[in-house]
């Protein structure tokens, strides 16, 4: 809903003179946002948006807030969220103010008698929040890398470990580094994290984390029950938080209608819905979708994309970024922003996190496997479990047996220490032969891996939620709906349904080859029977091996063939061509063979990334 900037310094007088304005004007998104700046101490802070701001100042403290706090009915009135905060601090200190509010939110509190600056970012990190020391004022923060670059002192030199992993591994690595940002001189401030700045000395700390806790013993049928209200309840709360004609994404799995049929169930009223479709059928959903539309639905909005312009959105989408855009899906995801604006909505609900805390990946399975083999004196559940999982997900190409298991286990899993997930080589190394050594090394490049629990599965979902999959996605969710001036809203991120998840034995997540067995279970009476039993996962995708041939091939060709993209000698560019063949070569043959879309997409997103920002640079 807004952003959020400031900056301390000993001379801050000179700073908003000679600096500030140039830090808001790249702040603003949008020619129609406001900005709003309060000056305290050593301090100037300030927002910019499209609602009301989040601003507040009293007493010698002032406190800016990009997002929402949804319990605020727990405490006394307060005109807005940033003066909720800001009693809450005055109360409690700032780490309590912040384990007491449930909320997606990046905040600063400057407090002018200490001489303090406080920065804090939500438990799951749906809002960004950047800060620099390599600025000539003095200490800077942001919500965008591109605020920082606008001041003096902060270059646009790109962190080359990013861009080298971006270029030529898998997307999961990208955000391995939560400290870190696309930029040399720019840190990101991870999820969970509140900074501290005095006298010169930054310091960092958590404080919210998912721990160890025994599973939960209640009977299935209540703890069904309890996770059914609180998942009505993370949604009624931003219900109540969205300030303007919410719509939902709509795809045929089980997280965005469940989103979307607790809504109604909530509200009493059905919802407008908006989906992605494509006349290629291989990540197209209409038919699944169809189910939810008669009792859930008021109105469903089907947004083609079927031959975008991908080089051009590309270029539109880095801009909104400052950075490349992880995976082909969020160029739908992109388009389909454009289209609920365009049609007079002011929010997005969506089904993000649901993944990650139901175990709804396929690669899940393997870690359950795993929690089976290691936990029980006998394998029968385990070999029964592996069968049910090649009955119904056997694929051609990406085959399911026992091989296969054992096969992971010795390449994914410390065996002998529960719990101990290791980095996929194959990802890891697939596409390393298209990089270019002189320009960075990948062998140097060793992925963090977080072990928190004894259990395989909580610690991949885990990773997952903090290093792999969910920060790409949470950050493209937050760009492109504020580039469109829609709230965004991710009701699985509820802090109280991740300690909820963790807490649910394995069992209840996977099993009889079926996963989201407790959110199956939870749904029951609320989506219709055709969505909540269905077992086929297609996975919220985009046609991008079709947008990688013909024209759009041709188009990709004379990229890697120019000279610029040659001189940057970030690629291999005889090993590019060769995968630009074979890629064609499978498209056009038919034959069974993973294609190269999601590098070819990464390739193309870097391209206009590094393009952009020496652009940038020149202007």
């Amino acid at each position: 809903m807004s952003r959020i900037a400031g900056i301390v310094s000993d001379d801050i007088a000179h700073v908003q003179q000679a600096q500030a304005a140039s830090m808001w004007n790249a702040l603003r998104s949008r020619a129609d946002w406001t900005c709003r700046q309060a000056a305290a101490g050593r301090s100037l802070i300030g927002w910019c948006g499209w609602v009301a701001p989040t601003i507040a100042q009293q007493g010698g403290l002032a406190v800016v807030l990009d997002g929402y706090v949804y319990n605020r009915a727990d405490w006394e009135e307060a005109e807005n969220d940033a003066y909720l905060l800001l009693r809450l601090y005055r109360k409690y200190g700032f780490e309590e103010a912040l384990k007491r509010v449930n909320g997606d939110f990046a905040i600063a509190l400057f407090d002018e008698e200490k001489d303090i600056l406080w920065l804090a970012r939500d438990r799951f990190g749906l809002k960004p929040l950047y800060y620099t020391t390599k600025a000539a004022a003095g200490f800077a923060f942001a919500s965008r890398p591109r605020a920082l670059m606008a001041l003096e002192g902060v270059s646009r030199e790109i962190n080359k470990q990013f861009a080298a992993l971006f270029a030529a591994a898998h997307y999961r690595y990208f955000d391995n580094r939560p400290n870190e940002s696309p930029y040399a001189d720019i840190a990101q401030l991870p999820a969970a994290h509140y900074l501290r700045v005095h006298n010169g000395y930054i310091q960092k700390r958590r404080y919210w984390a998912l721990s160890e806790q025994p599973d939960l013993k209640d009977a299935d049928e209540q703890l069904a029950e309890h996770y059914r209200e609180l998942l009505s309840d993370a949604v009624g709360l931003r219900l109540a938080a969205a300030n303007h004609r919410p719509a939902f994404t709509l795809s045929g799995g089980m997280d965005s209608s469940s989103v979307l049929a607790s809504a109604v169930r909530v509200s009493g009223e059905k919802q407008h819905a908006f989906s992605t479709v494509y006349a290629d059928k291989t990540y197209d959903e209409s038919d699944e979708i169809r189910s939810m539309l008669a009792t859930k639905v008021e109105e469903w909005h089907p947004v083609s994309v079927d031959a975008p312009d991908v080089m051009r959105l590309v270029d539109q989408m880095v801009q909104v970024h400052d950075e490349p855009v992880a995976t082909a899906t969020w160029l739908s995801h992109y388009v389909l922003c454009q289209e609920v604006s365009s049609q007079g909505f002011g929010g997005l609900f969506g089904g993000l996190g649901g993944d990650e805390l139901n175990a709804g990946e396929y690669e899940y399975f393997l870690y359950h496997f795993a929690d089976l083999h290691h936990g029980e004196k006998n394998n029968r559940q385990f070999d029964h479990e592996v069968d049910k999982w090649v009955e119904y997900h056997d694929h051609p190409i990406f085959r399911k047996n026992m091989q296969v298991v054992h096969d992971g286990f010795s390449r994914l899993l410390d065996i002998n220490k529960p719990g101990r997930c290791l980095p996929d080589p194959i990802r890891l190394e697939r596409y390393a032969p298209a990089l270019n050594d002189e320009f960075f090394n990948l062998v140097t490049f060793e992925p963090i891996l977080d072990h928190p629990f004894t259990s395989y599965l909580k610690n991949r979902t885990y990773q997952d939620i903090y290093r792999e999959t969910a920060p790409c996605c949470l950050r493209a969710e937050d760009r492109q709906a504020t580039a469109f001036n829609l709230e965004n809203f991710l009701p699985f991120f509820d802090h109280r349904l991740a300690e909820f998840m963790f807490r649910v034995p394995g069992r209840l997540k996977i099993r009889e080859g079926v996963t989201k067995r407790l959110l199956r279970d939870a749904m029951q009476g609320v989506l219709p029977e055709e969505t909540r039993s269905r077992i086929k996962k297609t996975g919220w995708n985009a046609p991008a091996h079709i947008w990688f041939t013909g024209e759009g091939g041709e188009h990709l060709r004379d990229l890697v063939s120019s000279q610029a993209f040659k001189e940057r000698g970030v690629y291999n560019v005889k090993y590019v061509e060769h995968l630009i063949d074979e890629h064609d070569d499978i498209m056009k043959s038919g034959r069974l063979a993973e294609n190269h879309m999601m590098f070819f997409w990464q390739l193309v997103n870097l391209e206009s990334w590094l393009r952009y920002n020496q652009s940038e640079m020149v202007a």
